[in-house]
């Protein structure tokens, strides 16, 4: 495979989670990190395009995971560029394990963004000749569609205020909060009995500080939470209470640990 960038990392100790296990924030994060890495490498840190009120925004992603690293544990993250449009950048990702397995497999659509003027920009051409393309995907998945209901068809909501740390060098709440928000809203009977095996999510508008942030849930099976079943499918929500405004939906599987 031809133009793509690896970054290694070894897990922290405040990247777990009380079993051990890198969180799904956690691993979020270091995609992100890698994404950021390559800007760096090809000479365009985000920092630099900051300063000309430019950056880049997800619009669509979907994790796929097999395990979670442990605790000390290395990995490898290799991202690498599927495809180009005017203003997006289609970002593939293959997660490996010390022993070179793959553990997980995540892809991304990034907007370029206007950050002053609140819109997207075609993407530079040395951007796109330093990144090159490999039309290779990391999954066989339609990334930019996903099923979502009325609010109330939701079974539960749970809101969530933001703060100044909420808010990403866009001016606007990193998409990793909405992860957050959306683990911290699940039934506890989910969390200690399953992982999030895959999630995909798609984001429609912007939230600022002051907000809050209203997440609705429903389980696809309503006795699922109960019955411990081989996998559950949950079907998210999450809007704003100003004007009800839709922020994002997301589809999550959670399977049996």
């Amino acid at each position: 495979m031809k133009n793509y960038f690896e970054k290694s990392f070894e897990l922290r100790y405040f990247d777990m989670n009380k079993y051990g296990e890198a969180s799904p924030t956690t691993i979020l994060t270091l995609l992100e990190e890698t994404a950021a890495e390559h800007s760096y490498n090809n000479d365009y840190c985000l920092y630099k395009l900051e300063k000309q009120n430019i950056g880049w925004v997800l619009i669509s992603g979907a994790i796929d995971m097999i395990r979670y690293p442990k605790y000390k544990e290395n990995i490898t993250i290799k991202t690498w560029l599927s495809k180009y449009t005017l203003v997006r950048g289609y970002r593939e990702n293959i997660i490996y394990d010390a022993s070179g397995e793959i553990i997980g497999k995540a892809q991304g659509i990034w907007v370029f963004y206007d950050i002053e003027n609140r819109k997207p920009l075609p993407i530079f051409d040395e951007i796109k000749l330093k990144w090159g393309i490999n039309p290779e995907t990391s999954q066989e998945f339609d990334i930019e569609k996903i099923k979502t209901l009325e609010t109330n068809e939701y079974q539960y909501k749970i809101e969530f205020n933001t703060y100044k740390s909420d808010v990403d060098n866009n001016k606007h709440v990193n998409n990793i909060r909405y992860f957050h928000w959306l683990i911290e809203s699940m039934p506890e009977k989910i969390l200690d009995n399953y992982f999030i095996k895959r999630i995909n999510a798609k984001f429609f508008s912007e939230a600022n500080l002051g907000e809050k942030i209203r997440v609705y849930n429903k389980s696809e099976i309503e006795t699922s939470i109960n019955a411990f079943k081989e996998h559950n499918d949950y079907y998210h929500l999450i809007k704003s209470n100003i004007n009800d405004k839709l922020l994002a939906a997301a589809h999550s599987v959670w399977e049996k640990k």
